[in-house]
């Protein structure tokens, strides 16, 4: 078993009503973020990478060393949260991605982050 195998991802994400007028034209969006290490051994997220696509089409690339300013260590069958955000020029887009990590012995591994949505509520019926 790949050290890709033994860390999941999951994703809540919601519209941050308040964050910004919608007259601007602009969506504000905060996703939490839960890693979980269901391995044996201890990795490092090291780097993270992020194509976020409004529902016009347009995308736009995140990357860049840990998250929320962090390089966490993750110890087995521990999890590490955080929350962030992405701001959309429609009410409705999504996200996907992966992180870079590392074993601590020096060995990278790709960990895929699925596809998730980024809408407003009651926006579709």
């Amino acid at each position: 078993m790949s050290l890709t195998d033994v860390i999941s991802v999951d994703v809540k994400s919601e519209y941050l009503k308040d964050r910004l007028p919608e007259e601007e034209g602009k969506f504000a969006f905060a996703y939490h973020i839960r890693i979980h290490n269901a391995g044996e051994q201890a990795v490092q997220l090291m780097y993270r990478h992020w194509l976020i696509t409004d529902a016009n089409g347009k995308t736009s690339e995140v990357s860049g060393p840990g998250v929320v300013g962090q390089q966490p260590v993750i110890e087995p069958g521990k999890s590490y949260q955080y929350s962030s955000g992405a701001i959309l020029e429609t009410p409705v887009g999504t996200m996907q991605g992966h992180y870079e990590m590392d074993d601590l012995q020096g060995n990278q591994f790709h960990v895929p982050i699925p596809v998730f949505g980024l809408a407003v509520p009651n926006l579709i019926n």
